[in-house]
């Protein structure tokens, strides 16, 4: 780990932890989901014992991953409003791609914005159509229509949240240095200046303030 001066911490150790906690359990009901929606994907359900036991666990381990993201949700929620820098970043997707950056990005650029409000909606779906079809909790309650109704929205959303999570892992991955961030905590001020060069202005400005103090 390089000196103090020359980095930001980005990603406080309960962030971190709740963050890697939330993607434990993703991995398990996508993994175990997939095995229950795919037939040819049955034997995922093996992984963790028998698929009685994958479908008992399923949807418990998913109500953890909704509570546990809901802090999450709180945590980041005022840096992911949508800003005219964001659309000045769209319109230069282009630098983007060649992994140059453009506008005045705060603490989140408009993808990693994306990425939040499109698990946020994934996972409402998924909670909601999660506890309709719950046997044998909540499903007595609910009609067969309702119950395949909810099955379909259950499904859908699982996709879009697995496509959604795979582009979120894809551009860490991509971006050097972001995936340090989130397991390390921290980030060089080389980094913070050239990807989020707003929100290295504001970390500069807190620091001033608290020399002068």
């Amino acid at each position: 780990m390089k000196s103090r001066k020359d980095i930001i911490i980005r990603h406080s150790p309960v962030e971190r932890i709740n963050h890697w906690a939330v993607v434990l359990c993703f991995f398990f009901t996508a993994i175990s989901g997939l095995g229950f929606f795919f037939p040819s994907f049955n034997w995922l359900m093996n992984i963790f014992g028998t698929p009685q036991l994958s479908r008992i666990l399923h949807p418990f381990v998913g109500s953890v991953m909704f509570i546990l993201f809901i802090f999450m949700f709180f945590r980041y929620f005022k840096h992911n409003f949508i800003d005219k820098d964001d659309i000045i970043w769209l319109k230069n997707i282009r630098k983007i791609v060649k992994n140059e950056e453009a506008g005045d990005i705060g603490q989140y650029n408009l993808g990693q914005k994306g990425v939040y409000w499109s698990i946020t909606i994934f996972l409402i779906l998924l909670a909601v159509s999660g506890v309709i079809i719950w046997r044998p909790y909540f499903a007595d309650l609910f009609s067969i229509p309702i119950i395949r109704i909810a099955l379909l929205i259950h499904s859908m959303s699982a996709i879009g949240l697995i496509l959604t999570i795979m582009v979120h892992a894809y551009a860490a991955f991509w971006v050097k240095g972001t995936l340090r961030a989130m397991v390390e905590g921290w980030v060089t001020r080389g980094w913070a200046k050239k990807h989020h060069p707003r929100w290295y202005r504001e970390i500069m400005k807190q620091e001033q303030q608290e020399e002068k103090r």
